[in-house]
């Protein structure tokens, strides 16, 4: 018999009596993030070191899964606080939710679905929990859009007038851009030579112009991508697009089809609007727009990077999965990267995450996530009905690393705002480049040095001595004294990967995904609709049809 779905309960948490242990531990204040790093005496070990693990607090906030590493000694936790947290993690069902959702149970009840992208990326188990013909509908779509990826790639598939396709353009909003957007930047060091592919999400004009004005018509295939078919930004996008085949040449329906790729969970709008049923790739309802890169909606990815590296893309977000479902709460690492970021938000009183990726190639990591966590979590409703009281998502925001540095990192050092940060590093440098060791050594050295100033911060005392030490004349050295102090004790995550490959980056991405899933398990909301942005689009339309229907004035 299938178990009662936990999140038909959910509430808030405050009830447990965990939370109101938590409450009292950030009441009653921690150790400074300093005195916690020099107790460890593992300040400059790396993560996961064998050979100079540090202290049991410094041990249990290090872990490995699915090839990456996540080294959160930075967090301002003690023991006991860890202890309280997995406490609080046992109180909301965790582990029944996170087998709720393994199960394809609907666990988004306020839209009486399941959650099923993990099937998505689950084709090499043995016994599905969401059946064997559901994981064989998977297989089959999938096999259907990396042949389309690969047919590009080589060149099979051709224009109206024979030509080898050399650009794609993916037309497509939210979920249909920033996943795919997200992958084939991280992965253009695997980029086809062959085929260029570049993104338009934004209706603006001239969004659309800049790519365009650099194309050839008879060699350009625009993948049209909206889960209803149904997007007002991108249906323009699409009609603008189809003017311009026309504009160049391409005028027919049978001219412009072979230019012409939809993908959508709705194929009969699809065809309605003249996509070829040849030429359309599927998803299910299933699948939520911030979760589904890795079904037909990753058809630009496959075709940037190829079949393969797609698959190994999956393998790595399977992996991440695995250890989901199955690492005990101590050792599992979306549920501690969910649990300290709960402290953080609950009881640090933190409003805000920042995302700070140091490898140029995740540049576009932070608006992914970004997308990911707000537009889940940004929730004032228990799934029970009652009105949220206490804090849910936080403003998730941030940037490559580097660049953040020598822009708003300043804040973070000695501004007022609290700013829990992810580092995230790639230990391993691939670029072919003379230099690139060398760069990667600069990189990598600010990336821990701004973990670790964060940390520990400098006091009066340090200061005071650095200043004279420098020769600075002792009334200068009072007057700057304030101005030089940095208070440190700024919570941060490190998470690093061996190497930006396929895989990693999967595991990288459902990474996330629990995590988030794992925090509205905890605030008892529900991560999987969007309310919010629908009321955008309804409005929208209302105030187009009322412009339509309005009588003007004869002039």
């Amino acid at each position: 018999m299938t178990s009662p779905n936990p999140y038909n309960h959910s509430s808030s948490p405050t009830r447990h009596r965990s939370w109101q242990r938590l409450e009292a531990l950030a009441a009653q204040g921690q150790p400074h993030l300093r005195d916690l790093l020099l107790a460890d005496d593992a300040v400059g070990t790396e993560c996961g070191s064998q050979s100079h693990p540090g202290t049991l607090r410094a041990k249990r906030l290090q872990l490995m899964a699915a090839g990456l590493c996540l080294d959160a000694r930075h967090q301002a936790v003690t023991l006991e606080v860890l202890d309280a947290l997995l406490e609080l993690a046992s109180d909301c069902q965790i582990g029944p939710q996170a087998q709720a959702l393994y199960r394809g149970e609907p666990i988004n009840a306020t839209e009486g679905r399941a959650v099923l992208h993990p099937a998505l990326r689950g084709g090499a188990m043995q016994a599905p929990p969401w059946g064997a013909d559901q994981a064989q509908r998977i297989e089959a779509e999938l096999h259907r859009f990396l042949s389309a990826a690969e047919r590009i790639r080589n060149g099979l598939w051709v224009g109206h007038e024979g030509q080898r396709i050399t650009d794609v353009v993916n037309l497509g909003i939210g979920g249909s851009d920033l996943g795919p957007r997200m992958a084939v930047a991280a992965l253009e060091h695997l980029a086809s030579a062959q085929v260029r592919v570049h993104f338009v999400s934004n209706p603006d004009a001239w969004a659309l112009h800049r790519v365009l004005r650099t194309l050839d018509a008879a060699r350009t295939v625009f993948i049209v991508q909206s889960k209803t078919f149904s997007t007002q930004e991108t249906l323009t996008l699409a009609a603008s697009a189809r003017r311009w085949l026309h504009e160049h040449g391409l005028q027919t329906p049978a001219e412009q089809a072979p230019h012409l790729i939809a993908v959508t969970a709705a194929p009969a709008v699809a065809a309605q609007q003249g996509y070829l049923p040849q030429h359309t790739y599927t998803f299910w309802d299933w699948v939520g727009g911030r979760y589904s890169v890795w079904s037909a909606i990753g058809l630009p990815v496959a075709i940037a990077v190829g079949p393969l590296a797609f698959r190994e893309f999956l393998q790595g977000g399977h992996a991440m999965d695995l250890h989901f479902w199955n690492a005990k709460p101590q050792h599992n690492m979306p549920l501690l990267l969910a649990l300290l970021g709960i402290w953080n938000r609950n009881f640090l009183h933190c409003p805000s995450h920042m995302l700070a990726p140091y490898p140029s190639r995740l540049d576009a990591f932070t608006r992914f996530v970004q997308q990911m966590d707000m537009e889940s979590n940004g929730k004032s409703t228990h799934l029970d009905g009652n009105t949220v009281q206490i804090d849910t998502g936080p403003i998730v925001w941030g940037g490559l690393g580097i660049d953040g540095q020598h822009a708003y990192f300043q804040l973070l050092h000695q501004g007022r705002h609290r700013v829990p940060v992810d580092f995230i590093g790639v230990e391993r440098e691939d670029t072919p480049l003379p230099l690139a060791a060398e760069h990667h050594r600069v990189v990598l050295l600010n990336q821990r040095a701004q973990a670790l100033a964060l940390a520990v911060g400098r006091d009066r005392a340090d200061t005071e001595a650095e200043l004279r030490a420098g020769g600075m004349p002792e009334h200068q050295v009072q007057r700057l004294l304030p101005h030089r102090t940095f208070a440190g004790n700024v919570p941060s995550n490190t998470l690093w990967l061996p190497a930006l490959t396929p895989h990693t980056l999967g595991a990288l991405v459902a990474l996330y995904e629990h995590k988030v899933f794992c925090q509205a398990a905890i605030w008892g909301i529900n991560p999987y609709d969007q309310w919010g942005v629908e009321l955008g689009k309804t409005l929208a339309k209302a105030m187009e049809h009322a412009a339509e229907t309005t009588p003007h004035p004869p002039t």
